[in-house]
């Protein structure tokens, strides 16, 4: 304990000593199994999730064809309609923050650059989102996992009828769109931008070119 230490072990010496102590304590008391194949089990997806950020269209067939695989899922066991219309407000609710300015001028008083055009003037910045694509697809494929994992269990197949949370939801997801495309019109932007511009040189520019 540090009220055993010496009033000689303080400082920056003091502070390396219980490093060294701390560290062959750890040494004493090697990581588990358990530890050492959840460590790996994190740096393989973290390997995998990094290699997939540049493929946007690969990733988002991925998360297309676990929506249609869990959709399946459903239907062919014919329940857990409370555990879809919970996946459903998940994905509507990280759908609205993709579409979100990071900066919303209603609370934080500040003006959104519009696509391909003030984005562009304000040094080449893109649209900045609240939750950006790669967060975006990433929460939301994980959340269709664990909800087809839910579905094996019983205890979550909670008896509703299924037409009511069905127009509950298509109400809900209308009067949300319908407020952030109103959010939009107001301040003005479109959540997507097209890149940075290329400009061209002219006939002179061409020529030292060539």
């Amino acid at each position: 304990p540090a009220s055993t230490l010496s009033p000689a072990l303080t400082g920056a010496r003091g502070r390396v000593v219980v490093a060294s102590m701390m560290q062959d304590s750890m040494d004493d008391h090697p990581p588990s199994a358990l530890d050492s194949f959840n460590a790996q089990l994190n740096s393989k997806v973290q390997q995998w999730l990094d290699w997939s950020t540049p493929h946007i269209m690969a990733r988002w067939a991925v998360f297309g064809g676990l929506v249609c695989l869990y959709a399946l899922r459903v239907w062919y066991i014919n329940g857990w309609y409370i555990i879809t219309y919970g996946l459903g407000i998940y994905l509507l609710n990280n759908f609205i923050g993709f579409l979100s300015p990071l900066a919303d001028p209603e609370s934080d008083g500040l003006d959104i650059p519009t696509t391909m055009g003030e984005a562009e003037d304000l040094s080449g910045k893109p649209f900045g989102r609240k939750l950006s694509e790669f967060k975006f697809w990433c929460a939301s494929a994980r959340a269709v996992c664990i909800s087809f994992f839910m579905t094996f269990f019983e205890m979550f197949n909670i008896p509703v009828f299924w037409p009511i949370l069905l127009l509950y939801f298509i109400a809900l997801f209308v009067l949300t769109m319908k407020r952030q495309i109103k959010h939009m019109i107001k301040h003005k932007y479109v959540p997507w931008t097209g890149g940075k511009k290329k400009y061209k040189g002219g006939p002179a520019a061409t020529k030292l070119s060539k």
